[in-house]
C-alpha cells in the first residue's frame, strides 16, 4: 500500500528540522498507539490461546485478526513512525522492501479477517443450524489459512506486476526515502479488492444480522406478553437488544470506513495529481489506516463478556496458575 525505497542514496533525502517539544509530542503520542496496538491485541491473542473455553471457530478468527494487527503494531508501526517524525528513512533499501511487504500482507489479512468475522456471525445469528453443524474449529482454521494464503499471493502479484509508481520522482518524492504509491491501474484494483468488496460484503452481512436480531426482538416480545408479571421487563430486554444490535453494526462499518477511505482516496489522487508535499500526504493516510489495527481489538474484543475477566487474570499473573486455562470466564452462565 504505501511504501517502496527509491534507491538512491539516504542522504539525499531532505530532513526537515522541528521543535524538541514537538518531536516529543509526536513520539509520545505515536509511541501510545504502537502501544496501544500491541498491548491490546496481545490481550486478546494470550486470552484466546490459554483459556480452552475460549477455543470456539469465532474467537479462532478474532484470534487470528489480534495477530495480524499484533504483527502490524510490531513490524510497520515503530519504523513509520520514526520515517514520518524525523523526515528521512534510516534502515536501507533491504530492510524499506521487507517493510512494504509485511504492510501490505498484514493489512490485507486484516481486513480479510474482519469479513469472515461478518461471515461467521451472519450465519451464527441468521442460520444457526447450519453454523452449529458446519462452521467448526477445523472448518475456521481452514478458512484462516485461506485468509493468509490470499493475502500473502496478492501482495506477490503487487511486487511482480511492479503495481507502484518506479519513478517517484515525478511525484516530487526525495529519492531514497521509502514510499510506495500505487499507480493508476494497481491503485483502482487495490481500492475494490482490498476496500469496496469487503466493505460491500461487511455491510451486507451486518445489515442482514440487524434486521433478523430485530426479528427476534420482537419475537420474544410478543411471547412475553401472554406473562403479565415480567412484560415490562422482557419489553425492555427486547429494546435493549436492538439498540446493541445497531451500535455493533455501527461501530463496525463506521470504524473501518473512517479508517480506510482517506487512504484509498489518497492512493487515487496521488498518481493523476500534483500535490506539494505527497509523502507527507500519504504516511498521515497510513497513520489513519493503522489506527484501525488498534481500534479492532477493542471492538472484537473489549466488548465481548470475557474479556475483563481474562484481563485481569493476566495482569495478576493468575493465568501462570497450572489450571487456569479451565477457568470459567462465563459464571453467569
Amino acid at each position: 500500500m504505501i511504501y517502496k525505497i527509491q534507491g538512491e542514496s539516504l542522504n539525499s533525502t531532505v530532513q526537515e528540522t522541528r521543535s524538541t517539544e514537538v518531536y516529543v509530542i509526536l513520539y509520545i503520542f505515536s509511541s501510545t498507539v504502537v502501544m496501544l496496538t500491541i498491548c491490546g491485541n496481545l490481550v486478546v491473542i494470550i486470552s484466546i490461546s490459554h483459556f480452552k473455553q475460549l477455543h470456539t471457530p469465532t474467537n479462532l478468527l478474532v484470534l487470528s485478526l489480534a495477530v495480524a494487527d499484533f504483527l502490524v503494531g510490531v513490524i510497520v508501526m515503530p519504523f513509520t513512525i520514526i520515517r514520518a517524525i524525523e523526515t528521512c528513512w534510516y534502515f536501507g533499501n533491504v530492510f524499506c522492501s521487507i517493510h512494504t511487504v509485511f504492510f501490505l500482507l498484514l493489512t490485507s489479512v486484516s481486513i480479510s479477517n474482519l469479513v469472515f468475522i461478518a461471515v461467521d456471525r451472519y450465519f451464527a445469528v441468521c442460520d444457526p443450524f447450519f453454523y452449529s453443524n458446519k462452521i467448526t474449529i477445523p472448518v475456521t482454521i481452514l478458512f484462516i489459512a485461506v485468509s493468509w494464503l490470499i493475502s500473502l499471493f496478492y501482495t506477490l502479484a503487487i511486487i511482480h506486476f511492479k503495481g507502484y509508481i518506479e519513478d517517484v520522482t515525478e511525484l516530487n518524492i526525495c529519492p531514497g526515502d521509502c514510499v510506495f504509491v500505487f499507480n493508476s491501474t494497481w491503485g483502482t484494483i487495490d481500492m475494490f479488492v482490498t476496500f469496496l468488496f469487503p466493505f460491500t460484503l461487511m455491510i451486507s452481512f451486518y445489515t442482514k444480522i440487524f434486521f433478523v436480531a430485530k426479528k427476534h426482538a420482537r419475537i420474544i416480545n410478543s411471547m412475553t406478553q401472554q406473562t403479565e408479571s415480567s412484560e415490562r421487563k422482557e419489553k425492555n430486554i427486547s429494546k435493549r437488544s436492538e439498540r446493541k444490535a445497531a451500535k455493533t453494526l455501527g461501530i463496525v462499518i463506521f470504524v473501518f470506513f473512517l479508517c480506510w477511505v482517506p487512504y484509498y482516496i489518497c492512493t487515487l489522487i496521488v498518481p493523476n495529481m500534483y500535490i506539494s508535499n505527497p509523502s507527507l500526504a500519504i504516511h498521515v493516510l497510513s497513520w489513519v489506516s493503522y489506527f484501525n489495527s488498534s481500534l479492532n481489538p477493542i471492538i472484537y474484543a473489549l466488548f465481548y463478556p470475557w474479556f475483563q475477566k481474562s484481563l485481569k487474570l493476566i495482569v495478576t499473573f493468575k493465568i501462570c496458575s497450572p489450571s487456569s486455562s479451565l477457568i470459567n470466564l462465563f459464571p453467569e452462565n
